[in-house]
């Protein structure tokens, strides 16, 4: 059994964003991940995927982009070699191809760590494994693919697909395949819908200056549905990618995915009534943005005009012959032996720090800022878990 001080589980941004911290203090630790370092940008996203954010919010604790093109969007490639840059700078003590299979309670306030490839012990867990496995709907058997296993148009099989879910991974998905002359049609949910742009300046760039990525889950009504909120509905690149784009383009929208029976999907008569509040949700954020610093109101992106409702698609006759599914994540620590998730299996946390003493998450939606599982906002969450890790003074575990 290894004895260390602190181990980190995940080698994403955000569990690079805590070892950067953690060196930095001079404690002794090591990042282990199933895969290599930024694994499931490298396995579980599209080829032509670019991330939503610009490059100029690639902010992690030490380390900022420097590149030649701070308005424009990284490819997973290159951020997977930011990211393998930003370890290479502190030297982070990544271990990779270490599956964990087991975190329970030692005693005397340790850890008990067991992997695939040897056992620690250790005083403190940091828990940064993004956002989980695929939620798939109920009613769908194994005939279908998510977003996490889709790679490019050529793999799948000849025919329509029918796209389930319309944020940000439905709809980039959705326009890939219109665009090479698929037959797509989009079935839509609650979704958030944004502008790339807004008054000359990208959208996160106001979500910045107006304090709405700051804001805490302390400030907001609901935190449980601010949990929830749908991932933004944009693409990255400068052009406009929303529901109107995307009907205009030859797309078909339909109402939320109601099950299956046989070959025949089930969709409400939502469609209307979804679409006309994400509208008014987005519409609101332009008022308020215009009211931030009291300028002319800018333009507004055209309200979706949904088409009469469909309320059964039979996908033999309609030519589909793919099911993708792109309705977000749902929590998955199997190997979890701690009393710490709660009745809807995500980690019960404040600001990162769990009733387990010593063990922390990073990187869960909305923890404590509304970016916490941003790649720019891992960095407050992990200095905050850091200087609450620090903040004890006992002995390294032996």
């Amino acid at each position: 059994m290894i004895a260390i001080d602190t181990v980190v589980i995940g080698a994403g941004h955000a569990g690079l964003a805590v070892s950067r911290l953690l060196t930095q203090a001079g404690r002794e630790h090591a990042v282990i991940d199933r895969g290599q370092l930024a694994e499931s940008w490298r396995s579980e996203r599209w080829d032509s995927l670019r991330l939503l954010s610009p490059n100029w919010m690639m902010r992690l604790p030490g380390w900022d982009y420097q590149g030649p093109d701070p308005d424009g969007f990284m490819t997973t490639g290159r951020f997977v070699r930011h990211l393998e840059r930003y370890a290479e700078s502190f030297g982070a003590p990544i271990i990779t191809g270490t599956t964990v299979l087991d975190l329970s309670r030692m005693g005397c306030g340790d850890y008990r760590l067991a992997t695939d490839h040897g056992t620690w012990r250790a005083r403190h867990v940091v828990i940064a494994t993004g956002p989980g496995v695929p939620r798939v709907p109920t009613g769908l058997g194994q005939d279908m693919t998510t977003a996490t296993g889709y790679r490019n148009p050529a793999q799948l099989p000849p025919g329509g697909v029918l796209v389930i879910g319309a944020s940000a991974s439905g709809v980039q998905i959705a326009d890939e395949l219109n665009r090479v002359g698929r037959e797509v049609f989009l079935s839509v949910g609650r979704h958030t819908r944004m502008p790339r742009s807004y008054r000359g300046k990208d959208i996160f760039w106001w979500l910045e200056r107006t304090g709405r990525l700051a804001r805490t889950i302390d400030d907001v009504r609901d935190p449980a549905a601010a949990r929830r909120e749908p991932s933004m509905q944009l693409a990255g690149r400068a052009e406009v990618l929303d529901l109107v784009t995307l009907q205009s383009d030859g797309v078909r929208l339909l109402g939320h995915f109601d099950g299956m029976a046989g070959a025949r999907a089930r969709f409400r008569p939502d469609l209307a009534e979804t679409t006309a509040a994400a509208d008014a949700r987005m519409y609101r954020l332009l008022d308020a943005v215009d009211r931030y610093d009291d300028a002319p109101r800018g333009h507004r992106p055209p309200a979706v005009v949904a088409p009469p409702p469909t309320a059964v698609l039979d996908l033999h006759r309609a030519g589909i012959t793919t099911v993708l599914v792109a309705t977000g994540y749902r929590p998955d620590y199997p190997w979890l032996r701690l009393p710490i998730l709660g009745p809807d299996g995500h980690i019960r946390q404040d600001r990162g720090v769990t009733a387990a003493p010593g063990v922390y998450v990073v990187g869960q939606r909305f923890q404590y800022r509304r970016d916490s599982a941003f790649i720019d906002g891992a960095r407050h969450d992990a200095a905050t878990v850091v200087r609450h890790l620090t903040a004890c003074n006992e002995e390294p575990a032996a």
